[in-house]
């Protein structure tokens, strides 16, 4: 893969909506060497539906870019390197509404990304999102604000960190012959706590009945960020077993 060295774009919206999950479900869904993070006895994964604009090449002025909405849907993971335990995210799979990173997902940048269609209904404080694509479908209400409510995390400003800590995401290559990283940063990481109306998501909804149960969101706006390849020599890893 010919890999762009750094990517940036402005967040319009990023919701990231957490499930806790059975450790033993979790473990079947990611491959080795990355192994689930567990927290207060659960896994934890979710849906990140994550609104851009001005998404360019680094080196570019921010006036040249497109836009796109994407739908990720990841795990928490943790794996040894040098002797040292490291955290992140494995990426199960991703859609996007816009061609170009579905065409070069997996060969300009880490990532290979499906097409999805992304509907939006959005005021200042309440964020309806539906995603729907072949095998996938998420539909989200949530609403800004209220009391933080979570068994994960003690309070948002320890759900931040949680997120921040875990920048490095792991996707399947497109070969499927091991995993690629992306690192997201931003200089101005904030997050709010929001309220989930309603959530749905095919392929939480798909594992074992009562393995996956919905824990928390949060949401960041109009924010920079930045996507970069680390210095990481991914190790080969085995393709998982889904349920």
């Amino acid at each position: 893969m010919i890999a762009m060295s750094t990517l940036r774009a402005q967040v319009r919206l990023r919701l990231l909506i957490t499930y806790r999950v059975d450790p033993e479900v979790a473990r079947s869904l990611v491959p080795e060497p990355f192994r689930p993070q567990v927290v207060d006895g659960s896994a934890v994964a979710g849906v990140c539906m994550i609104g851009l604009r001005s998404i360019r090449p680094g080196w570019l002025r921010p006036r040249i870019g497109f836009r796109s909405e994407n739908v990720a849907h990841r795990v928490a993971v943790e794996w040894d390197e040098r002797g040292e335990t490291r955290s992140g995210v494995y990426i199960l799979e991703r859609h996007s509404s816009s061609i170009l990173p579905v065409l070069t997902g997996g060969r300009l940048f880490p990532g290979v990304q499906r097409r999805g269609r992304v509907d939006l209904d959005e005021t200042s404080t309440r964020f309806r999102v539906r995603m729907t694509a072949p095998g996938t479908r998420v539909a989200v209400d949530v609403e800004l604000g209220g009391a933080w409510t979570s068994t994960l995390f003690p309070t948002v400003e320890a759900a931040s960190q949680f997120y921040e800590q875990g920048s490095v995401g792991w996707s399947p290559d497109r070969h499927g012959h091991g995993a690629e990283p992306l690192q997201l940063t931003s200089p101005d990481w904030a997050v709010e706590p929001a309220h989930a109306i309603s959530v749905r998501s095919s392929f939480f909804e798909a594992l074992p009945a009562g393995s996956a149960v919905l824990d928390s969101v949060v949401a960041m706006r109009d924010l920079p960020f930045f996507w970069d390849t680390p210095t990481i020599t991914p190790e080969r890893v085995a393709q998982p077993h889904h349920i």
